[in-house]
């Protein structure tokens, strides 16, 4: 983070997300001051709140897209979640301290997985040993280990010399790297993890108390073996992975993630305008309410227990984002609203927007195709004409329809691209282009009757 700067973040964004520049400077702040808190003294560092945010704008107009980039590129931990699945405490529902449990379990994963990553050599070495003491076993007699006893069909063609063990696991050993003993089969112990299938339901939400109860059983049932029989290289794979765990400090793995998810972790919820009621006084609205005021503790700042330890929420990101249509940020509890002080509303996106979302991202929706394609031998050429007219007809089935934004390119590009598609595998014309013509051709007939462009489009 020391070298990104607020202009580097928005410069990394606009590789991958059309105009919203305001929205993007908003986040690159936020993501700034998360360092520049870091920096200060210690005694201040607790003092200094996340400024979270509120993005306002229809659906499909980048919102958690740029919540979503922003994490990947800094490495931080990020979740999101939506505001409509948790309902308000003693309700039958999600229980709102999950998604801080969800964050959590996300990154002790990504954890688990990075060190996995890092012991993988080791852990290979280690198996390799094991996976030479199968095939060449070693009987305990008296108290003492006598002469191994190679198997006579590998040391026989290997030209071996079997009075000298040594000689007879080198050799073993080199087959194993040729991968000449990679068709054998040999007989191995894995440990057994079933564990008795067991739900339980609980007003504080199943994922919490279901996980913590199956570890229960883990430690009371004692912990079998199964002798299976398997051919060398899926073996060894199988004797890897199990070092790989052997390996791993799970305590240090737990104790960085819950650092992480602390410090700069990234919660954004969506549709928080789904539990604003309108009136707050009767029916529906009540319930609403009290979501919010569950949300509340979360955002302000608290810590939530989970199966990994205590989780502190002081200093996580919240970005929350919603279309608005019908209530306004200002309809939100006093409270919530003053837990959000940054509010950023979101550009519509027409015409000119849809022809730089098909051509100029990184991972740009007509490159995407282009890609898929190639796979087939198929090359796929789209003229400008082409891209133009499918920006306007994007554009007017959005008006015409419900505006959801980019996601409607998507539903065009699937119905234009449909026969390609279909006839790619066994297509002896290897290159198609996309023209205007074509673009009238397919969509024409479903655009100008607007009830089925309701359906298709």
């Amino acid at each position: 983070m020391n070298s990104l700067k607020p202009s580097d973040i928005v410069k990394e964004l606009d590789k991958y997300i059309i105009g919203q520049d305001n929205a993007k400077r908003s986040v690159a702040i936020a993501l700034r001051n998360r360092w520049r808190r870091q920096q200060v003294p210690e005694d201040l560092r607790d003092e200094i709140a996340p400024k979270n945010i509120i993005l306002i704008g229809p659906t499909g107009v980048g919102k958690t897209e740029i919540a979503r980039r922003l994490s990947r590129f800094t490495d931080s931990p990020f979740s999101k979640v939506e505001a409509s699945k948790f309902t308000e405490v003693g309700y039958v529902g999600r229980d709102v301290e999950s998604m801080v449990r969800d964050l959590l379990e996300l990154t002790v994963t990504k954890g688990k997985a990075t060190e996995h990553e890092r012991v993988r050599e080791k852990a290979r070495q280690i198996a390799e040993e094991r996976m030479l003491d199968l095939l060449l076993p070693r009987k305990r007699l008296a108290g003492h280990e006598a002469a191994p006893e190679p198997d006579d069909s590998m040391t026989q063609s290997s030209g071996t010399d079997v009075s000298d063990p040594s000689s007879t696991r080198e050799k073993l050993r080199k087959m194993l790297h040729e991968g000449k003993l990679n068709n054998r089969y040999v007989d191995l112990d894995v440990s057994d993890r079933s564990v008795p299938m067991v739900e339980i339901f609980s007003n504080v939400g199943m994922e919490e108390l279901g996980i913590n109860f199956k570890e229960m059983l883990n430690g009371i049932l004692p912990k079998g073996t199964k002798r299976r029989k398997a051919k060398v290289s899926e073996a060894l794979e199988i004797l890897a992975q199990e070092e790989a765990q052997n390996l791993i400090d799970l305590d240090n793995v737990i104790k960085t993630a819950i650092e992480k998810v602390e410090q700069s972790g990234i919660i954004f919820i969506d549709e928080i305008d789904k539990v604003v009621g309108k009136n707050g006084a009767h029916g529906p609205d009540v319930s609403r309410e009290g979501v919010q005021r569950d949300l509340l503790p979360i955002v302000e700042g608290c810590t939530v227990t989970t199966k990994y330890g205590p989780v502190k929420t002081d200093h996580i990101l919240f970005i929350a984002s919603g279309a608005f249509h019908t209530v306004k940020p200002s309809d939100l509890i006093p409270e919530l609203q003053g837990r959000f002080p940054i509010r950023v509303e979101l550009d519509s996106l027409g015409h000119k927007e849809f022809v730089r979302i098909l051509t100029e991202p990184k991972n740009a929706l007509l490159l995407q195709y282009m890609a898929l394609l190639r796979t087939d031998g198929v090359d796929i050429v789209f003229e400008d004409d082409a891209v133009e007219e499918l920006a306007r007809i994007a554009e007017e089935v959005n008006n015409l329809t419900e505006n959801i934004g980019a996601r409607r390119l998507h539903t065009i590009m699937e119905r234009l691209l449909e026969d390609v598609l279909f006839e790619a595998p066994d297509a002896k014309e290897k290159k198609v282009v996309i023209d205007k013509a074509y673009v009238e051709k397919k969509l024409k007939d479903i655009k100008e009757d607007e009830d089925l462009s309701r359906y298709i489009l």
